[in-house]
């Protein structure tokens, strides 16, 4: 549930504007968006690490077309029109290793 509320704290995503909208990402985190990357989130989607705070933007059009996951291309395309700012767990920044290792396992995995 997004939040409007007095206090102004510094934007989660760009890191540049002040803002009072906020929402809770995880137990405990707030995340808080400022119009300009609520703007960007029509374009893009919008992933946040939740371990280390970086932000990655993909233009929406881009990742569906890239996507060879049929579930998930389908998943992307159904919210094409959302602002969508996801949280992600770890990321190439933080955790290099954890993800190569995520992605081994995901290629060599058999149903």
């Amino acid at each position: 549930m997004v939040e409007i509320n007095n206090k102004q704290e510094l934007c989660t995503i760009c890191k540049k504007e002040y803002t009072s909208i906020n929402t809770e990402a995880a137990p405990g985190i707030k995340i808080h968006v400022c119009a300009h990357c609520l703007e960007t989130a029509k374009e893009n989607f919008i992933f946040i690490c939740m371990n280390c705070g970086k932000v990655y933007l993909r233009p929406k059009k881009m990742l569906i077309e890239k996507m060879s996951n049929f579930e998930l291309k389908q998943a992307y395309t159904q919210c094409e029109d959302m602002q969508l700012i996801q949280g992600i767990d770890i990321c190439i920044e933080c955790d290099p290793e954890g993800i190569f290792n995520y992605m081994e396992v995901q290629t060599t995995a058999e149903c």
